[in-house]
């Protein structure tokens, strides 16, 4: 059977996360203090350039997230995953989905100790990295990571030309609405280390 997501409940659960435990466990603890915006710019930035929040780094230099944060059902996993096309979109402007728009400089990842029907049940990160995502879309367009539909449901190391490069494959939701890719956060750090990854934990 196909499940549906609630994406207000996903919402309001990352909100959550964000300000309980995000901020206090993550972000403070490298600097990164979150910059605030005007309320209209910030819905603005996160619907057409897929950015939830800015944040003075500790250089002094505003950055922009986006966020995504995961029950802990989900611990066995060491992906984030990118929404990538809706083929079957009547409209011809959202075809192309989060992979083409998002301009976020970093991608926040984490799976927390807690539930969403209880969100004070999360109070610790069980693993969460800050991931560059300008790197990650640099070795895409360099071919370092590779982006195809093979079939295979999970990323793997691949060689091609004695170069190792990550392999992400396509995946499709079950409703057939639209299709995304996982990469693989501890194949980051194997490849490229702390040039990819500036913060993590349980990785």
């Amino acid at each position: 059977m196909a499940s549906f997501t609630d994406y207000g409940l996903d919402r309001r659960f990352t909100n959550y996360v964000h300000q309980n435990v995000a901020i206090p466990q993550v972000y403070d603890r490298i600097s990164w203090t979150q910059y605030d915006i005007d309320a209209d710019e910030l819905e603005y930035i996160d619907v057409h350039k897929g950015i939830d929040y800015l944040f003075k780094n500790a250089e002094g230099k505003v950055v922009s997230v986006q966020e995504r944060f995961r029950e802990s059902m989900y611990a066995k996993y060491s992906d984030f995953t990118i929404r990538y096309r809706r083929d079957e979109n009547s409209h011809q402007d959202r075809v192309r989905s989060e992979y083409y728009k998002i301009e976020a400089d970093y991608f926040t990842y984490g799976i927390t100790n807690g539930n969403k029907s209880n969100f004070s049940s999360a109070t610790d990160f069980i693993k969460v990295a800050i991931i560059d995502l300008k790197k990650v879309y640099e070795k895409i367009d360099n071919g370092l990571i590779v982006i195809r539909d093979n079939g295979r449901n999970v990323c793997r190391i691949i060689e091609e030309n004695g170069v190792r490069k990550i392999e992400c494959p396509v995946k499709y939701n079950r409703d057939g609405s639209s299709s995304f890719f996982p990469i693989e956060i501890a194949y980051l750090i194997e490849l490229w280390g702390e040039e990819m990854v500036v913060y993590k934990k349980g990785f």
